[in-house]
C-alpha cells in the first residue's frame, strides 16, 4: 500500500509540473511579443500590414489607436482669442484733441474773444506737423476755445479751428500804436515839393505825435534836403527814439534809405548791422539829440 501510494504521488507530480512549465512559455512568449512591438516603428507597420498593425496595437494595449492629428495648446483656439484681445495702441492727448467730434465741440462751445496782441500766424494744428495757413493781424478780436497745448491754443476763425502761439491774446483791446495810415490833425504841413514819401512820414508822426508842430524838410544844400528827399523831425529823449523806431519797422512802406537820431544811424543798405554809432559832429544839432532825420529814396 504505502509503495502504491508513493507511485501514485509521483505520478501526479508530472502533470503539475508540465501545468507550471506551460504557462510560463506562454508568458515568456507573449513578452517577447510585446518587447517586438514595442521596438518596431508604428507608422512601418500601419504602411506594411495593416492587420498585422491592429494586432500589434492590441498587443500593445492600444498604444497606437488611429485618433487624428495632436492639437497644440499653444496654438488654435487659444492663439487666435490671444490676438483679438490684444490691446489696442494708445491714442495720444493731441490725437484725442484733434479728433473730429471733439473739434466740433470745441468750436460749438466756444463763447470767449479775446484780442490779439501781436501778428500771429496760424496753424492747422498744436503740434510739428502742423501747416501754417495765414497771419491773424494784431488788433484782430477772435473765438477762443479755452484749450492749450504743446504751447500753442485755439481759436475760431471763420468757423474753424485754428491754433496760435500761447501768451499773445488778451482780454483787453491793444493800443494800435502809429499808423502808416495815419492822417495829422494838428495842423501842420510840409510844402508841396517835397517827395510824396516824405509827405507820408509827416502825415504818420504827426497823427501819433501831434504834440511835434517842426518839421525840417527844404534847405539850401546839394543834399537830401535840397532834393525834398529828406525831413528832420524836431524832438528829443525817448520819444525821439521811439519815432526813430516806428520809422526803421516801417522803412519798405515809406520808402525810407536811413534814419539818424542821437549821434546813432540805421542804413537799409546795412540794417543786418542794426544802430550803428556815428562820428562826433560837435554840437547837439549836428549829432541829431535834437531832432529825428530821415531820408528817403
Amino acid at each position: 500500500m504505502a509503495k502504491h501510494s508513493h507511485k501514485r504521488e509521483t505520478a501526479r507530480r508530472k502533470p503539475r509540473a508540465a501545468l507550471i512549465a506551460g504557462p510560463l512559455a506562454a508568458l515568456a512568449t507573449g513578452a517577447v511579443v510585446t518587447a517586438g512591438v514595442a521596438g518596431s516603428n508604428p507608422t512601418s507597420i500601419l504602411a506594411s500590414d495593416p492587420s498585422a498593425a491592429a494586432g500589434a496595437a492590441g498587443a500593445a494595449g492600444g498604444a497606437f489607436d488611429d485618433r487624428g492629428p495632436v492639437v497644440s495648446r499653444g496654438g488654435g483656439r487659444d492663439e487666435s482669442t490671444r490676438a483679438a484681445t490684444a490691446a489696442k495702441p494708445e491714442v495720444s492727448p493731441v490725437e484725442k484733441a484733434l479728433a473730429p467730434a471733439a473739434v466740433e465741440r470745441a468750436i460749438k462751445s466756444a463763447d470767449k474773444q479775446l484780442w490779439a496782441t501781436a501778428p500771429l500766424n496760424l496753424w492747422t494744428t498744436p503740434d510739428e506737423n502742423a501747416a501754417k495757413l495765414g497771419v491773424l493781424k494784431e488788433g484782430k478780436k477772435v473765438l477762443v476755445t479755452g484749450r492749450k497745448m504743446l504751447g500753442r491754443e485755439e481759436i475760431v476763425v471763420d468757423g474753424r479751428s485754428r491754433w496760435v502761439t500761447v501768451g499773445y491774446l488778451s482780454a483787453e483791446k491793444p493800443d494800435p500804436g502809429p499808423s502808416v495810415d495815419g492822417v495829422c490833425t494838428n495842423g501842420t504841413s510840409v510844402p508841396s515839393g517835397v517827395s510824396p514819401h516824405i509827405a507820408n512820414v509827416h502825415q504818420a508822426v504827426c497823427a501819433a505825435w501831434p504834440e511835434i508842430t517842426t518839421y525840417g524838410t527844404f534847405r539850401a544844400d546839394s543834399g537830401d534836403h535840397g532834393s525834398g528827399r529828406a525831413v528832420d523831425i524836431m524832438i528829443s529823449g525817448s520819444t525821439g527814439w521811439e519815432i526813430a523806431e516806428f520809422l526803421r519797422a516801417n522803412y519798405s512802406d515809406f520808402g525810407i534809405s536811413y534814419v539818424i537820431y542821437s549821434q546813432k544811424i540805421w542804413s537799409v543798405e546795412r540794417s543786418g548791422e542794426g544802430w550803428r554809432p556815428m562820428e562826433d559832429r560837435g554840437s547837439v544839432t549836428a549829432n541829431h539829440y535834437d531832432h529825428v532825420h530821415v531820408s528817403v529814396y
